[in-house]
């Protein structure tokens, strides 16, 4: 398992402690970079340290159960395919979430054609041979997962979907309104002609 501390600062290093024990590979961030900058640095790390492992990205805020996690696991190493852990918005999740995710999907459709039912999960699968193309993609803060979809779709990546649970914590340090900008203004640009969101090329756009 490899963590990556983004900057957490010392009320995370008791869990971060915790975690190298059971034999963790915690990487560190000396400021908060942003999600994507964090998911990149542990790309590479894999890439170049575990270069044929498969990849499952969870987010720590504790909304993703190890039945799941391990559930995309497997489904990518059966299907060799990019796959994200669909959240079904059942239970106690506040309206503006639900909302947003909806939109968000219908964004998404009307900007690559593909209907995607939770493009804001954190729970993803990738596999290996993808982990340079996943580097190339711009972004370094909360745009990033969905430039990843983006650039998919424009590339021609099948992603499948695998139906998770909802888990809400209301711990997570996403801001309504600076990172739902950054979110939505991709996926408006991408409904432009001819505006480029990432780097595609690579051989990991083959399936």
């Amino acid at each position: 398992m490899v963590v990556v501390d983004d900057g957490s600062g010392p009320s995370a290093s008791p869990v971060l402690q915790e975690a190298a024990s059971h034999g963790a590979t915690v990487l560190r961030h000396s400021v908060n970079r942003g999600k994507g900058a964090a998911l990149k640095t542990g790309f590479r790390y894999i890439a170049d340290e575990l270069p044929e492992h498969d990849v499952v990205c969870a987010d720590g805020d504790g909304q993703h159960r190890l039945d799941d996690i391990q559930r995309v696991s497997e489904h990518v190493a059966a299907r060799r395919r990019m796959t994200l852990g669909v959240r079904s918005f059942d239970g106690a999740v506040p309206f503006r979430s639900r909302l947003g995710n909806r939109v968000t999907s219908q964004l998404f459709r009307a900007a690559t054609g593909r209907l995607l039912r939770d493009t804001q999960t954190g729970l993803r699968g990738h596999r290996s041979d993808q982990l340079a193309w996943l580097c190339s993609i711009e972004g370094d803060r909360f745009e990033y997962e969905m430039n990843v979809l983006l650039a998919a779709a424009r590339a021609g990546i099948p992603v499948d979907e695998v139906t998770i649970a909802t888990v809400y914590t209301g711990s997570s340090k996403f801001s309504p309104l600076s990172d739902s900008a950054r979110i939505y203004w991709p996926l408006l640009r991408s409904l432009l002609p001819q505006t480029p969101v990432g780097k595609v090329s690579g051989s990991s756009t083959s399936t």
